[in-house]
């Protein structure tokens, strides 16, 4: 038997600060990419390519983003997730809650085959890694436009969750 839990009135400071960054970490790599996609097309043409510090932060970002996923899954199923708003769609709530998790498995899956495709030269898995990177991209923008369609046209406070930290 299972034990049903009120839902948080909003997002803890952790949950808050682990999103946005998470956001900067995101965009940092998608600035760090030339860098890195320049070493992996002279390392698969079998070129010698000199050491970037670019390189490592776009790993150790990666890496970094992975631990920050997990970290935010965890407090997720640990503490819950504030309501939606009470103005939301029913479809609306499935599809957001459906987004949040797949930002958490492509993010995670981005690290993993970004991983294995740096250190175990796997060249499907920088094909993943690409496509990925397009995914990811598409939920950035669909996320983007959730907000201002919720600001503008539902007019609720769903950014302010994200900004201010519940009691």
């Amino acid at each position: 038997m299972t034990t049903s839990r009120p839902a948080p009135n909003g997002y803890s400071k952790a949950q808050i600060a682990l999103h946005w960054a998470v956001v900067l970490l995101v965009a940092a790599q998608y600035l760090l990419n030339e860098t890195i996609s320049g070493a992996w097309s002279a390392r698969t043409a079998g070129e010698t390519f000199a050491f970037h510090p670019l390189i490592l932060a776009h790993v150790a970002g990666g890496s970094l983003i992975l631990a920050l996923v997990v970290w935010r899954v965890v407090l997720r199923l640990r503490r819950g997730e504030p309501q939606p708003p009470a103005n939301e769609p029913a479809p609306l709530r499935r599809l957001g809650h459906l987004a949040h998790w797949a930002f958490y498995a492509i993010l995670a899956g981005m690290a993993v085959s970004g991983m294995v495709a740096w250190f175990g030269g796997v060249t499907q898995a920088a094909a993943a890694h690409n496509i990925l990177k397009v995914v990811l991209l598409a939920l950035v923008a669909l996320h983007v436009l959730a907000v201002i369609f919720h600001r503008i046209v539902l007019k609720n406070d769903l950014l302010g969750r994200m900004i201010r930290p519940a009691e």
